[in-house]
Parts: structure tokens; sequence; C-alpha cells
């Protein structure tokens, strides 16, 4: 037992290197390209003057302050509303973004606008300007109302949809009254 004992002892410090265990990096990890924060099943009160001006609700949503975007992901919702905070229209897409710079909304993947008056509005792709609070697109839409249905290329509207234009108009058809 007492050869044992410095043979072990020998054997620990032959064992131990004055070497430095580094390590590995991978190198082509860019932390730019990661979001600042993430938030799932969010909420976002959008106020004016005191008053509830939007509400949007997201699946997934990740902040970016290098790009100074916002990624809206599993489903996007947003609903105006006017300055009696009554809603007058919904907004819905699979996924979106927020421009930061400019706080454009851009709705992306099975678009629909509905307002309170029945009018649905349907396409790809389209944008909330918030300078000037108009929806618009340059995409192909189509627009269901109770009097007519309207398809074209080019759309833009107040927020409310009260006030709509397609400039390119491919398709139109009124409904029948009875």
């Amino acid at each position: 037992m007492k050869f044992f004992l410095p043979i072990i002892l020998m054997l620990t410090l032959i064992s131990c290197t004055s070497k430095d265990v580094k390590p590995k990096v991978d190198s082509t990890f860019i932390v730019e390209e990661l979001p600042a924060h993430e938030s799932w099943n969010s909420t976002i009160f959008f106020t004016d003057s005191g008053k509830t001006a939007a509400i949007l609700y997201t699946g997934h949503l990740q902040v970016f302050n290098t790009r100074r975007e916002t990624i809206l992901k599993d489903g996007v919702k947003v609903e105006f509303f006017n300055s009696f905070e009554v809603k007058t229209t919904t907004l819905t897409s699979k996924r979106g973004r927020v421009d930061e710079k400019t706080n454009d909304l851009y709705a992306i993947d099975s678009v629909v606008a509905v307002n309170d008056s029945g009018i649905v509005v349907k396409t790809n792709e389209l944008k909330w300007r918030d300078k000037d609070k108009k929806i618009v697109s340059d995409k192909f839409v189509t627009i269901e109302s109770p009097d007519e249905h309207i398809e074209g290329y080019g759309f833009e509207s107040d927020q409310h949809l009260r006030n709509y234009i397609i400039y390119n108009i491919t398709y139109i058809t009124r409904a029948k009254k009875e």
C-alpha cells in the first residue's frame, strides 16, 4: 500500500498539463443577425393623444435593432380604431414586418382586411403607411362589398376602408338588388 500511494500521486502529476483548454468558437456566428428581443403571443397597443388607435396581435415577434425592423410571425392581426375608439377595420395575415425607421407595417401572405360596413379586401401583400394612415398595395387585389366585386392591381385606401381606389381594374361586377 505504501508503494501505491506515491505511484498514484506521480501518475496524477504527470497527467496534469499546463496547457489551457480553449473552447472552440464558431466564427460564422453573426451577432447582428440575432434578435435583440423576442416575444410570443404578443399584444401591442398603439395610442394617439391617449386614445387607442390600433392593437396588434402576433404569435411571434422578433425585434432587430441593427436592421431597425420587427418581424411578425405565426399570424398577425391588427385592429384599427376611429377617433371615438370604435373598432372600424381588422387586418389579418400569416406574417409581417414593421420598418422601425418609418413605422410602416407590411402584411404578407394571405392578407385580408375587413371593415365594419362589410367591405373585404384580399391580397398577398399590403402596407399600412404611418405617415398618412393609408393602406396600399401594388399587388393583385380583390374587393368585395355589399354592392360590387372588383379585382385589379394597385390599391390605396384610408385605414378604415371607406375611400379606396384600385388603379388597374381587371374585373368588376355589381351586386344584384332584390
